[in-house]
């Protein structure tokens, strides 16, 4: 069986991930592409606990030592239970998130070192890396105001915005180091101008004609 293809989705807050995860799920079904959607830290029940963990503000203070380490207990169970037998399986992985968001959010705002983030890679990860990573970049600015039409805010949203600006640089670099991995949307476009950058890149990562609509079904049906 042909080993499934592994997508990542990155960005800082508020730079509309989850509306754009949904966007490219729909793309990769449209061409009979099985795709598992999850998301980081998350993927399953221990990781999830790990996740309401980290992003709780009202539990004790969490040293940037032990916030390292419980994204990447949260990654192996996440990589063992569910990336690795759905890629096995022939099915894509969509990922909201992944070792990206180490570099940029412990890395970049926590400042810790990176060849401690790449030792844990290393270990946990193997050989795993995504095919393709979709950065949705955006002023961080920009992104607190959308951010904050959410709701209340977690406890990395609750940082000082020079966090999310070290965040933001962090990822640039991350797209400047692997620039054949990591393509770059501007996401304080409307939103047709973002999935239309984002249809023309997963149009040129499956091969398809330039002339090849980009437009998901759902949006064909409303027009």
């Amino acid at each position: 069986m042909i080993r499934g293809k592994f997508i990542t989705l990155e960005g800082g807050e508020g730079v509309g991930k989850t509306t754009n995860l949904a966007f490219i799920k729909d793309y990769l079904e449209q061409h009979d592409i099985p795709v598992v959607v999850t998301r980081e830290p998350g993927g399953t029940k221990l990781a999830e606990k790990i996740r309401q963990l980290l992003l709780d503000k009202k539990s004790e203070a969490i040293s940037e030592q032990a916030e390292l380490l419980m994204m990447f207990a949260a990654r192996a169970q996440h990589i063992k239970h569910v990336i690795e037998p759905a890629l096995a399986q022939g099915k894509w992985v969509l990922c909201d998130r992944f070792t990206d968001a180490t570099y940029a959010y412990q890395g970049g705002g926590r400042n810790m070192k990176i060849s401690v983030i790449e030792g844990l890679e290393n270990l946990v990860q193997g050989n795993l890396r995504p095919d393709l990573t979709l950065l949705l970049d955006a002023p961080v600015e920009v992104g607190i105001e959308r951010a904050g039409k959410r709701g209340a805010f977690d406890r990395f949203e609750s940082e000082q915005v020079s966090f999310f600006e070290n965040v933001r640089r962090a990822y640039l670099l991350q797209a400047e180091l692997h620039p054949e991995r990591i393509k770059i949307v501007k996401a304080n476009q409307p939103l047709v101008e973002v999935q239309r950058a984002i249809g023309d890149v997963m149009r040129i990562f499956l091969g398809l004609s330039a002339n090849h609509s980009t437009t998901p079904s759902w949006h064909r049906k409303l027009t």
